[in-house]
């Protein structure tokens, strides 16, 4: 029994190499297998050669073309470097990306910081410290909201300090060169906020007339909130005052007269109401 299975077994291996054999043979004749590989059609896209901020004006060092494939180019792709160059830049973009359209002005809109006003705003400049700048976080794209703070210098008889503008966006936040009282330039931080004209008199009244002071808030966070103020007398805590009466004592002291004799005798009280 065991020679008819070792039979079987070393037949079956025979079996295995003539036909891994074959198989040898097979793919030597037919030679190595060439896979072609087809390449995706692509056209050229206009990128930004480096980063760029809002207001820039593109010039022919700012791009550059890129290959993009055709099938998934973007929409407002420009594919000539005179397409962009002239436009400025209406939101701020990165090495490599696109230029797309709807990121860039009109050739005849210029650059700068006018083209990224909407229609109905204004933008209005206000120098601050690094208390009023909120230390530095006031960058382009932040919402603050402006608090005066009046007083008698104002002609308010009681100073008060109030929001007058909320949820209000910062354009820019730079620098400004001025003149001290002795003619030398000096250098003062500059905010630009866009607002309403309604609000560009109350930010200019406000500057004038008082302090300001800017509150930074959540990016998203748009809802608005009506605040009284707060004079000077709201920042402490009103205290009662509790009088203390008179106090009253447990007996009364009678004097006694026996003849010539004087004594004083002390006699308690009675209760309040009998």
């Amino acid at each position: 029994m065991r020679t008819k299975v070792g039979i079987v077994f070393l037949m079956a291996l025979v079996a295995a190499a003539l036909a891994a054999y074959l198989a040898f043979n097979v793919v030597r004749d037919r030679g190595p297998v060439v896979v072609q590989a087809t390449e995706a059609p692509t056209g050229h896209v206009v990128v930004a050669a480096h980063d760029m901020d809002v207001g820039h004006t593109l010039t022919a060092d700012d791009i550059r073309l890129a290959e993009w494939p055709s099938t998934m180019l973007p929409e407002g792709y420009s594919t000539t470097p005179a397409e962009v160059v002239g436009r400025g830049v209406l939101h701020p973009v990165k090495l490599n990306e696109p230029l797309l359209s709807g990121k860039l002005a009109l050739k005849e809109a210029g650059g700068g910081l006018p083209i990224i006003i909407p229609a109905g705003m204004r933008a209005m400049s206000v120098k601050v410290d690094q208390v009023i700048g909120v230390a530095g976080f006031t960058l382009p794209g932040t919402r603050v909201d402006v608090l005066v703070t009046l007083d008698q210098v104002a002609g308010v008889d009681d100073a008060i300090t109030q929001i007058v503008l909320q949820n209000v966006v910062v354009l820019t936040a730079g620098q400004a060169i001025e003149r001290d009282t002795d003619g030398e330039p000096i250098t003062v931080p500059v905010v630009t906020l866009l607002v309403a004209p309604e609000d560009s008199e109350k930010l200019t009244l406000a500057t004038s007339k008082g302090r300001i002071q800017l509150a930074l808030r959540n990016t998203l966070d748009l809802d608005t909130v009506d605040t009284p103020g707060v004079r000077p007398r709201g920042l402490l805590r009103q205290q009662k005052v509790v009088r203390a009466g008179r106090s009253v004592p447990a007996s009364i002291s009678v004097e006694v007269y026996r003849g010539p004799e004087r004594a004083v005798q002390s006699v308690d009280r009675p209760p309040e109401g009998s």
